[in-house]
């Protein structure tokens, strides 16, 4: 029964990729050319090189893997092992040909170098791609776009040593735009932008969720949005300040995180990754909440055991004492820490959880605590957000009969904790409501 199901969802996810390649496929080469078309009667294009790019080799054996983007890209929709994957993959690569062709319009550039004759095989492929590619089309660059989404794609359902030749060939082809003399650097960075943007506006998974803040999220999300805002400012206006938009457009999407949007803008999923696009998007964020934890966590201990094999603490650095982990951070990747076992339920930082929130963490932890002598309960400090969960989990275990006996005992164990009282607030409601469950 189990093999019958499975070959049925192969088939069907067969016919999807079929009718996903049937789309995409006229639909590239039809706007593309168009666009190339109507771009060569501008006369208002232009070009963009700097000085060391006239120093970049001219390599004719660089098309070969220019080429064999064409054959990857066709492989990929045939490699998803799920609806969703397939559909959202399928969903990337109809935006990255979109996208590309609206900055084409509005950007319009031409590639200014002229390639030198060539016979045998390499000069054929050449001969090829000018059929149909005129020297427009420039930024950002398409290939650099699909090279960034094919790529994640295949990192998926690779193994580490399949998955380290993947991408040395991928980083070929990304190079290989440039030694085909097929397009300038400009073009390049605007397609890695452009390609981490629509990876990361399309995760594979999770979901983008709204939900209506709380009076302190907000006043965090105005916080973050006036400092993106002035970083901004000072991007566009200050001479090459450009390398401000990158923390302006972190600190902007961390604020819609505070603004509604919650845990789903780190893209954190309950193996504790997050994704490598949240990761590159929201890097300087990332960078400044790991040196924050580091400065902070100078004079906390590591974790404390607060009761039967469970233990309070900040995010591990690498090692991992206990047998697992339960993660509360949404901030922070779990990467090639190590343990017997690792779940992740992200909560903002410096936001009260709801009692939801809290109810859903303590089942984790009562499952986990169940099947592993020791449990790491951490969040970025391990001060306020796992402190809250590991005060729910000893109420709903009986180890405490009130919040504030909980507090004591977690207290004495790591005296740094902090509960605000939203925080004691939002723990009465969960002690009362474990109450009304007893007592029916």
């Amino acid at each position: 029964m189990a093999e019958s199901m499975l070959m049925q969802n192969k088939a069907s996810l067969l016919k999807q990729g079929l009718c996903w390649l049937m789309l995409l496929g006229p639909l590239f080469f039809l706007s593309y050319g168009q666009v190339n078309q109507f771009t060569a009667t501008r006369h208002d294009v232009g070009s963009m090189i700097l000085g060391w790019e006239h120093a970049i080799p001219f390599m004719p054996w660089t098309i070969v893997p220019y080429w064999s983007i064409d054959l990857l890209y066709g492989i990929s929709l045939f490699i998803c092992t799920s609806k969703q994957e397939l559909t959202r993959h399928g969903c990337r690569l109809l935006a990255a040909s979109l996208v590309a062709c609206v900055g084409f319009l509005l950007f319009p550039l031409k590639f200014t170098f002229v390639r030198p004759e060539m016979q045998g095989m390499f000069g054929w492929l050449f001969q090829q791609l000018e059929q149909f590619d005129l020297p427009y089309n420039q930024a950002p660059s398409l290939h650099i776009i699909l090279t960034w989404l094919l790529w994640l794609c295949f990192r998926q359902h690779l193994g580490k040593g399949a998955r380290l030749l993947s991408g040395a060939w991928f980083l070929l082809i990304a190079v290989s735009v440039l030694t085909t003399w097929q397009h300038h650097f400009i073009d390049v960075v605007s397609g890695i932008l452009v390609g981490v943007m629509i990876s990361y506006a399309i995760p594979v998974e999770g979901h983008w969720r709204w939900k209506r803040p709380s009076a302190h999220a907000v006043r965090l999300a105005a916080k973050y949005c006036a400092g993106g805002i002035v970083l901004l400012l000072a991007g566009l206006w200050i001479p090459h300040g450009f390398v401000l938009l990158w923390p302006a457009a972190a600190l902007l999407m961390v604020a819609a995180g505070y603004a509604g949007l919650g845990v789903s803008v780190f893209q954190k999923n309950h193996h504790g990754d997050v994704s490598l696009s949240a990761r590159w998007l929201l890097f300087p964020y990332l960078a400044g909440a790991w040196f924050s934890k580091k400065w902070f966590s100078r004079r906390i201990s590591l974790n404390n055991v607060i009761y039967d094999g469970v233990a309070l603490g900040r995010f591990p650095d690498i090692t991992v004492e206990q047998a697992a982990v339960l993660d509360l951070t949404a901030e922070f990747h779990k990467g090639c820490r190590k343990t017997e076992h690792w779940e992740a339920y992200p909560l903002m930082d410096l936001v009260v959880p709801s009692v939801r929130d809290i109810r859903l963490a303590v089942m984790k932890l009562s499952q986990m605590q169940q099947g592993h002598e020791s449990v790491l309960v951490c969040c970025a400090l391990g001060l306020s957000r796992s402190a809250t969960v590991l005060v729910a989990w000893l109420l709903s275990e009986g180890h405490a009969g009130s919040v504030s006996q909980a507090v004591a005992l977690i207290k004495s164990r790591r005296s740094q904790v902090v509960l605000t009282p939203a925080h004691l607030q939002v723990l009465e409601t969960f002690s009362k409501e474990l109450s009304c469950q007893t007592s029916q």
